[in-house]
């Protein structure tokens, strides 16, 4: 079990409250859906990520020996308690959208239904993973968008905000479409194609550049060089000399621009390797891109095969974080309301219905969990009594193909990077506005019975 899994990856909160659950016999069934309750001001969509390493966590849940003599420690926690916890297993059900699903505010991302301590307990770790991919992939999810079917790379490992973040980043990334990682990791954990080129120390520690170049292809013949540690023009031209010394032994793939007008400098690469006969030589970009920059040079026409994306796109620089919560919607059968102002929670059990219109989504519609509506229901059962359903064990290859196409049916002005004004519509079902009608005069009348009671 990696520290990513452990049971004490948890807030404080949570079990305390499930002790105090469990005092109290507290142990029907409770509905917990997580969603977000507003998309940050540059995102017109999210995409749904995350799913796997949250079932992953909920099927190998357990309290260590370890872990439970820490708990031992504790002031808060009885000794009786501590040895239920020793017994704990999740045995919940879980429906969620798949992977790859384009997601808007106020829509469950997954639903949560098993006895309220299981239920409860895992809140936090399920926030974390999902939250994380789910910002990830829908910052990615812009910047394949904006490079408009040229490859973009993962470049974001050494900036991100930790070893787990590197690596559920790196399959973030996959699932919205980039095509390869510099993460060796990710590439073995997740099959994801790896992709490297040369750092400029590299450049720097040769003689010359030329000599530099000379080396690194006779060892990897179908390389990238990084052409712009000096001058990167003079870099361009060196390896065209490169070209001219091999003949036809001569295979690096692309030259790779890092710094400078990156437009500017891919049209006169381009032209010197042409006028040249290296018109198979293709021109990489990196350096600081970002979605809008990425956009930018596609539209100048620049002539770039592909992009390495890094920052940026790894930590979300533009949208770091999303309003995305974990609230009860139902217990022991009847649904629950939180009605704190901007921070209400639709109760009941819930579908989302995606219609479409010659193959592009128009309309959400939130539902309740029984509605029979128009258009495609995006909540599937993945877990039953704690174990991953066939719909729970999908491919990471087969999800990047779902995702394509569901971003794909989205409609122009939502695949954007400018804000989509009207935003796409989400509206809510007749019948659940209704039930939250009723449990809001019950609440009232609870209220006013209280305040009137002496």
């Amino acid at each position: 079990m990696s520290r990513s899994e452990r049971a004490l990856l948890t807030d404080l909160y949570q079990l305390t409250m499930v002790q105090a659950y469990w005092r109290e016999g507290l142990h029907d069934e409770a509905v917990f859906s997580l969603f977000v309750r507003r998309l940050p001001p540059s995102r017109n969509f999210l995409l749904a990520c995350g799913l796997d390493d949250a079932l992953q966590y909920l099927e190998t849940l357990r309290f260590t020996g370890e872990e439970l003599d820490f708990l031992g420690t504790r002031p808060e926690f009885q000794e009786s308690f501590i040895r239920w916890l020793a017994d704990f297993r999740f045995q919940g059900d879980v429906r969620a959208m798949p992977e790859g699903t384009p997601v808007f505010a106020g829509e469950p991302i997954l639903e949560i239904a098993a006895p309220l301590p299981q239920a409860q307990l895992v809140e936090s770790l399920l926030l974390n993973q999902v939250h994380l991919q789910t910002t990830l992939a829908s910052k990615a999810a812009r910047v394949v968008l904006a490079a408009r079917g040229q490859r973009v790379v993962d470049f974001g490992m050494r900036r991100m905000h930790g070893t787990d973040a590197a690596l559920k980043g790196a399959r973030a990334f996959s699932v919205a479409g980039v095509a390869a990682t510099s993460n060796v990791l990710a590439g073995q954990v997740y099959g994801i194609p790896l992709a490297g080129t040369m750092a400029h120390s590299y450049i720097q520690v040769h003689g010359s550049e030329l000599d530099a170049f000379r080396a690194f292809s006779a060892l990897y013949p179908e390389t990238v060089l990084l052409v712009d540690t000096y001058d990167t023009l003079e870099g361009v031209r060196r390896v065209i000399r490169l070209a001219e010394e091999m003949g036809d032994m001569f295979r690096v793939r692309a030259v790779r621009l890092d710094s400078g007008d990156l437009a500017a400098l891919a049209v006169e690469a381009r032209a010197l390797l042409d006028q040249a006969g290296l018109g198979r030589v293709q021109i990489f970009a990196s350096g600081g891109l970002d979605d809008r920059e990425v956009a930018r040079l596609v539209e100048q026409g620049a002539p770039i095969d592909a992009f390495g994306v890094g920052t940026a796109m790894g930590v979300s620089a533009d949208a770091p974080t999303l309003d995305m919560v974990y609230k009860l919607t139902e217990y022991a059968g009847r649904g629950r309301l939180k009605l704190s102002a901007g921070k209400s929670v639709l109760p009941g059990r819930k579908q989302i219905f995606r219609e479409q219109a010659g193959g592009t989504a128009v309309r959400d519609l939130v539902a309740l969990a029984g509605e029979e509506q128009p258009g495609r229901p995006l909540l599937e059962p993945v877990m039953q009594a704690g174990r991953r359903l066939p719909a729970g064990e999908i491919t990471l290859d087969t999800i990047r193909r779902y995702a394509a196409e569901q971003l794909a049916m989205l409609p122009p002005e939502v695949r954007a990077l400018t804000q989509a004004d009207p935003p796409y519509p989400v509206e809510v079902s007749r019948e659940l506005e209704e039930m939250e009608r009723k449990l809001k005069l019950e609440i009232e009348s609870g209220r006013q019975r209280v305040t009137r009671d002496p």
